[in-house]
């Protein structure tokens, strides 16, 4: 680091994007939870046509998608506030309201802790209990802003909305954030609450089912006054956020939904069918409400198998900590053929 660095960012641990540039160079990219699918046409002409007016600034408000997204989520539009991905609106939320400290599960999204470390929020973990977030772990969290990815990640397990509900009744004097950056793919959402409790906000992105991982888009639902923080906070920093041809993209998105429930139908069927031969094989595969499954073998190193599909360019996630998921790998679902493809070397490191 540089002398000139601000000596609160001296052990700055930013977020690990390690083998993502590697896996664009003609690997088989099962490592980062996108979509296997490209966009639709309608998307590409859609942004193709806004790039002739990039000469003007976006709408800071991106009105035209938080009115199509009011009348699909059934929430206001001043309910909805969007960000350049999820991961914005989580650094606004935590600019916003963490003053009191943090909380989140000890193996979730990692983005929690790193925003928690890079704001100087106090923050605390509580463990998982066989892989499961468990309610009664959340009482009286003394006004700390509560963090839940629902479906969780890595593991990919999702909460009932029961259990939601009562995270968010037993905590009143605590906010309470539900991270839906996965809730496509099973799992009940919690928007409607935003409606019932006054300390809700639910997050969610584009870039999981909707196919817009490059496009970085994402946005958050919750009530006006919580939504009018959010938003002071966003227009302080940046208004512009959202630039002119995501924001077209989004919109073609949302109307080509046929497009999408396709996609989803066909990424939870890819999965199970995964799924069941990977158990075939001897791996344990927890249950997955998600685009991705958390493996492991029960004689094989996770990190062993991770080598033998990168060396044939097949690239998933191996996690090296904590201890309890060291053996874990987190395999993003992609299409038929690349899941194919993936199965034929596990099953040649498996049978060795």
């Amino acid at each position: 680091m540089s002398k000139f660095l601000h000596s609160k960012y001296n052990s700055l641990t930013p977020y690990d994007t390690s083998g993502e540039i590697e896996s664009m160079n003609g690997y088989i990219r099962l490592n980062t939870n996108e979509s296997p699918f490209e966009p639709s046409i309608q998307v590409f002409k859609a942004a193709h046509d806004a790039a002739k007016g990039l000469n003007f600034y976006s709408d800071p408000d991106c009105r035209a998608l938080a009115e199509k997204l009011s009348s699909m989520l059934n929430v206001k539009t001043s309910e909805i506030i969007f960000g350049n991905g999820s991961d914005e609106i989580l650094n606004f939320i935590f600019m916003a309201f963490c003053e009191n400290g943090a909380v989140f599960p000890d193996i979730t999204y990692s983005f929690y802790k790193i925003l928690a470390e890079f704001h100087g929020v106090d923050y605390v973990t509580v463990p998982l209990k066989n892989f499961e977030i468990c309610t009664d772990d959340y009482v009286n969290m003394n006004r700390r802003t509560i963090f839940i990815a629902n479906p969780n990640a890595p593991t990919g397990i999702a909460l009932k909305l029961c259990d939601i509900e009562k995270i968010i009744a037993q905590n009143p004097d605590s906010l309470v954030v539900i991270d839906e950056a996965y809730i496509d793919f099973g799992g009940e959402s919690a928007k409607d609450l935003i409606h019932k409790y006054d300390n809700l906000i639910v997050t969610r992105t584009f870039s999981k089912s909707r196919s817009m991982a490059g496009a970085r888009l994402g946005f958050c639902m919750t009530n006006e006054e919580l939504a009018k923080d959010i938003r002071d906070i966003k227009n302080t920093i940046t208004p512009y956020n959202i630039n002119a041809m995501t924001q077209a993209a989004g919109l073609a998105v949302l109307n080509d939904e046929d497009y999408t429930q396709k996609n989803i139908k066909l990424i939870q069927r890819i999965r199970d069918n995964t799924k069941n031969k990977l158990r075939e094989i001897g791996f344990e595969v927890l249950d997955s409400s998600t685009n991705f499954l958390f493996v492991r073998h029960e004689t094989i190193s996770g990190e062993k198998i991770f080598e033998a599909l990168k060396s044939n360019k097949i690239m998933i996630r191996h996690f090296n900590k904590p201890a309890e998921i060291s053996n874990f790998n987190r395999i993003t679902i992609g299409n038929a053929e690349q899941m194919q493809k993936m199965l034929e070397v596990i099953k040649e490191v498996v049978t060795k």
